[in-house]
């Protein structure tokens, strides 16, 4: 990969990652919720998606998976059903995912269900499949090896996918800490179970 490309493809997809999505609404909530290193358990099974669906669009999988949309309809709509009632549990100061008030027994989520719910935000969006077949090829040199460049093309994506996981978690985390200053825990849960509620509806009924 020639360093031209190089220079155009990290501002690109550094723009695209860190532009709000469903990915890092997820981050977000689950910043404020959880704290940013729980939530990394989240973003291994995001980067695993992200990873998945990025090799997939650039070996032209995706062109037929975009040709028969309704293979996305069953886990968009169970994923989607499944982050919506885990917001309202969190709007409701219920579940394992609340912030609990001082002096309360705090209940854990499972390392593995957050990781599939990082998998499933990444893999069961379409707009994640339109995108990387429309935006990915164009930097892959057809005169070169395809396999070096897929694969250092996927780890600069997962690299930039982290860090902005990163920096929207840091900013839940952030947000959290001004709000326990004032007690706010009931806000705070309110506040992360919308976000988790939006990220559900935006999965199961984007297109």
């Amino acid at each position: 990969m020639s360093l031209t490309l190089l220079s155009l493809f990290i501002p690109t997809f550094f723009i695209v990652s860190i532009t709000p999505g469903m990915c890092m609404t997820l981050a977000l909530s689950l910043g404020i919720s959880i704290g940013v290193k729980r939530s990394l358990h989240m973003m291994w099974g995001e980067l695993i998606g992200v990873g998945l669906v990025a090799s997939a669009a650039a070996l032209g999988v995706a062109t037929l998976m975009l040709q028969y949309p309704e293979a996305f309809v069953i886990l968009k709509l169970a994923g989607g059903a499944y982050l919506c009632w885990l917001g309202y549990e969190m709007f409701r100061s219920r579940g394992k995912l609340v912030i609990t008030e001082p002096g309360e027994t705090e209940t854990e989520v499972s390392a593995l269900q957050l990781a599939m719910n990082g998998f499933m935000t990444a893999v069961a969006n379409p707009k994640g499949w339109a995108f990387f077949v429309t935006l990915l090829p164009p930097f892959i040199d057809q005169s070169l090896p395809m396999a070096p460049q897929l694969a250092m093309l996927v780890a600069m994506i997962l690299l930039l996918e982290f860090i902005c996981l990163i920096i929207y978690a840091s900013g839940g985390k952030l947000l959290r800490h001004l709000l326990m200053e004032r007690n706010n825990v009931r806000l705070m849960n309110r506040i992360a179970g919308s976000l988790m509620i939006g990220v559900g509806l935006w999965l199961a009924l984007g297109k």
